[in-house]
Parts: structure tokens; C-alpha cells; sequence
């Protein structure tokens, strides 16, 4: 079932609610108006009568809704509007009847008319819906008192009959207008709203079907539908933005791995002759093939590891980047030997991030350091603020390397001889625009290089303050900036 069917449906229903229960009340309240009215007018017959008037059980001089209105010329009202016949009758102390006037018909007589007969006050009344010989008749009972017994008159009720069910039908009939036009409203204002959807609806089975998510999606008003349109906007730029990414990084890991298993394959027809070589070829073309396999299986786990990176599967949780550093630092200097220091400023740095994605980060940062700086020199890490900055006393860094150090597969003429796949700092990168920070990579006085990344500020918890490297303490021990 379409939206806009249900919307016409729900406002059909409504209406049939609100209309029924209106009609209900309307018809209830014509039903007792109209009973209150002839009540009155049997009250004043009954009245006449008593008083000994029994000509006004004539049906000419009595009028639906009435009460008898001859004077002493003969003449009535003659605002009434039709002739109701009237019955009236005794009933006896002793429950027997005698016929007073108007239509020849025998009144029943209930335990109640019995008992207003046999009171010995006067004025009390009862009145109720009785059927005589197929005909509804309207009766009033009213105790004469002093054991005179009461008196009944009744009027037919066919007109009033007659009246309420022409009330009750245009009741019908408008209650059936009002469903029809809600439910049309209903429609169309369930197309109005809907247009908007259906567009979405359609450029998402478009891009679906075709894979293009290049598309413009129009956004009106700023509604719930204006708002879901933006985020269509938004979500298909990201996918577009993604596959983009994708690409990219397919074609260079295409280029990139085409190095490593062109010298393998060459390494493998060399094989072939490996009877012909001597022991130290031999052993060249094996250190050679291990180191290719090294290189090679490296490439695929930062491959690995940046596409993971991507998806986001981690969840944010208090991190505190000094501790986070001192345990890269560490891990570092079990396996390269190296001699690292861990300056961290007031302490303790909390933020709000991905400790797996920052841990890999400040790795990172440190596995290149001891690469480029061969020399054995003190490496330092220096973690202010939501900033964190590895400071070596390599070959340094040009401005231009600077530029695109943190591109993927990116070698400076400096590192062309170095192993590595040129993916470290690439993650890097991606860690700190997951963490709505930056990276940076600066030459250092004296010789080295100065290479981090920053967490937003939006990041920070309670306790920690941004800081620069050039404000710190350690800035000096690093040689400054």
C-alpha cells in the first residue's frame, strides 16, 4: 500500500470518527429536543384535560409540538403545523380504564400507571415510548390524586418519526461528504508531501541500478523532506568521494606492486638456472627474493591496514595520547634498538578517539623517524595539547617533500633507496581526518625532521589544553621548529 493511500485512508478514518461522533451527538440531541417538545404539549393536555376540557383530545384543535390553544371563539394557532391524534383515558384506582376522547384506542397500562392511579397526591407524572394496534404512540401518565386515579393521553409519534429519520439521513449524507473530501485532502496532500519522497525514491533506484552517484539532488524547504534531501546530498558526495578514493588508491597500489612482482618474476627465470650460479649468486638471488617478499607482504598489510582504517568500525573512547605514546614508543624500541624519549606536557592529554587508529599512528610516525635517521641519534616524541610531534636527526625534509609526505605511495628523492612503501604516513593522514585534526611535517634546526598530527579541539576532554610544540618545554630539546 502506497504512503498516499495510507494518508487518504487515515484521513478518511478521522473522518468517519469525527463526523460519526458528531452526527451521533446531533441526531441524540434532535431525538430529545423533539421528545422534550411533545412532553410539553402532552403535560398541557393533560392538564386541559383534567381540567375538564376533554374537547381538546379533538385532533383539529391540537398541533404536533403543542399543547391545546382554543380560545372561547373556536379559533388555534395557526403556526402549527399538522394534526397529531390524541387518546386519553382513566385509568381507575383499581387499574380499569375509561376511554376520555380522541382516536378510539385502548392505552396500556403498566405497574407504574397503576401505581401513579393509586396515589393519593397529585401532579406526579410518567411518560414513556408505547406501541398501539402497529402505531408508536408518545403516552403521559399524571396521578389526579385523592382516588381519582390518573390520567393518560398519548400522541402518535409517526411524524416525529418521520422527522428525526429525515435527520438522520442528511446526517448520513454529510458525514459521507466530509469522509469523501478528507479522504481527497488526505490524497492530496499525501501527493504534495510524497513528490519530494518519490524524487528521492527515484534518483536512489537510479543510482542504484546504474552505480552512478554523481547525481544533483534538489533540496526545497527545510522540512523533514528538505532535510532528508540534504542528507542524500551529503551521503552521496561521501560515496562518490569514496569510490573516488577507492580508484585512486587501486591504481596506485596497481603501480606500486607492479615493481615488486616484475623483480620477483625476474628473480624466478633466474631460478631456473639456479644450478649455473655460484654459491654467492645463490645467496644474492635468495637475500634478494626474501627482501622482495619482505617489501612486498609490508605493502599488503599497509594496503590492509588503510582500507580498514576507512571503515570506521572502531568506536570513540577517552584516550589519553601520552600514555597511548609511551607504549608506541616502547613497542619501537624493542624492535629497532633505537633510544626514544617521551615528553609529555602537564602530564596527561585526554581526548575523545580510536585508540587501535591513534596507536597506529604514533607508530607509524616513529617506524619512519628510525628510518630516515640512520645515525642512531635520541628520537623524541613530544605529545601538548591534541598534538603529537616525532622529532628526528635525519636527512631533514624539503618544503616541497613537506607538501606531499602524507600522499599515498609518496618517496622523496631521500627515501628512494630506503625500504618502505611510501603508506605510513598516508595512514597517518587518515587517523588525524578521522580525529578532525591535520598533519604536519617541518624541517628541524640542527639537522632532522619534526612530523606529527593534531585532534580537534571538538575532541578535547576536560583537562586538556591545545598546545604547539614551539610553546613547550621540550621545544628546545627538539631543536625547535
Amino acid at each position: 500500500m502506497s504512503l498516499r493511500t495510507r494518508f487518504a485512508l487515515a484521513f478518511a478514518l478521522v473522518a468517519v470518527v469525527v463526523a460519526g461522533l458528531v452526527g451521533f451527538l446531533s441526531y441524540r440531541a434532535a431525538s430529545d429536543r423533539t421528545t422534550d417538545e411533545i412532553d410539553r404539549s402532552l403535560r398541557a393536555t393533560a392538564a386541559a384535560v383534567a381540567a375538564g376540557r376533554t374537547e381538546v383530545l379533538d385532533p383539529v384543535v391540537v398541533r404536533h409540538g403543542h399543547g391545546p390553544d382554543r380560545d372561547h371563539d373556536g379559533d388555534h394557532d395557526g403556526d402549527h403545523d399538522g394534526d397529531q391524534p390524541l387518546v386519553g383515558q382513566l385509568v381507575n384506582p383499581d387499574g380499569t380504564t375509561l376511554f376520555l376522547g380522541g382516536r378510539p384506542e385502548t392505552l396500556p397500562v403498566s405497574a407504574t400507571d397503576r401505581a401513579l392511579a393509586a396515589a393519593g397526591v397529585a401532579g406526579a407524572t410518567a411518560s414513556r415510548d408505547v406501541r398501539v394496534d402497529g402505531d408508536d404512540y408518545r403516552q403521559l401518565t399524571t396521578a389526579l390524586g385523592g382516588g381519582r386515579g390518573a390520567l393518560q393521553v398519548a400522541t402518535d409519534a409517526e411524524e416525529s418519526e418521520r422527522v428525526l429519520a429525515g435527520t438522520a439521513s442528511r446526517i448520513l449524507w454529510v458525514t459521507a461528504l466530509v469522509v469523501v473530501v478528507a479522504a481527497a485532502v488526505g490524497w492530496l496532500l499525501a501527493r504534495r508531501i510524497t513528490r519530494r519522497l518519490v524524487q528521492l525514491a527515484g534518483i536512489a533506484e537510479e543510482v542504484s541500478a546504474s552505480g552512478v552517484v554523481e547525481r544533483e539532488v534538489p533540496v526545497h524547504g527545510r522540512d523533514e523532506v528538505g532535510r532528508l534531501s540534504a542528507s542524500f546530498t551529503t551521503m552521496l558526495g561521501r560515496l562518490a568521494a569514496a569510490r573516488e578514493a577507492q580508484d585512486r588508491l587501486v591504481q596506485d597500489a596497481a603501480h606500486e606492486l607492479r615493481t615488486p612482482l616484475t623483480s620477483l618474476r625476474t628473480n624466478a627465470r633466474v631460478l631456473r638456472r639456479l644450478d649455473e650460479l655460484s654459491p654467492e649468486a645463490r645467496a644474492r638471488l635468495i637475500d634478494d627474493v626474501e627482501g622482495e617478499t619482505r617489501e612486498l607482504s609490508k605493502l599488503v598489510d599497509e594496503l590492509v591496514e588503510l582500507a580498514l582504517s576507512r571503515q570506521g568500525d572502531e568506536v570513540d573512547e577517552p584516550v589519553d595520547l601520552g600514555a597511548l605514546a609511551e607504549r608506541a614508543a616502547e613497542r619501537v624500541r624493542r624492535r629497532t634498538g633505537r633510544r626514544i624519549e617521551v615528553l609529555v606536557e602537564d602530564g596527561v592529554v585526554p581526548v575523545r578517539g580510536r585508540p587501535r587508529a591513534l596507536d597506529r599512528a604514533v607508530t607509524n610516525l616513529l617506524e619512519n623517524a628510525a628510518k630516515f635517521d640512520g645515525g642512531g641519534e635520541r628520537l623524541e616524541v613530544w605529545v601538548g595539547g591534541g598534538r603529537v610531534a616525532v622529532a628526528d636527526r635525519g636527512p631533514g625534509i624539503t618544503p616541497r617533500d613537506a607538501e606531499r609526505v602524507f600522499d599515498r605511495f609518496y618517496r622523496a628523492d631521500a627515501a628512494r633507496g630506503l625500504p618502505g612503501s611510501g603508506l605510513g604516513l598516508a595512514i597517518v593522514r587518515d587517523v588525524a581526518d578521522r580525529h578532525d585534526g591535520t598533519v604536519f611535517a617541518e624541517a628541524r634546526e640542527g639537522g632532522g625532521a619534526c612530523v606529527g598530527f593534531t585532534v580537534g579541539e571538538g575532541r578535547f576532554l576536560p583537562g586538556s589544553e591545545p598546545g604547539h610544540v614551539g610553546d613547550s618545554p621540550a621545544a628546545s630539546s627538539m631543536g625547535g621548529t
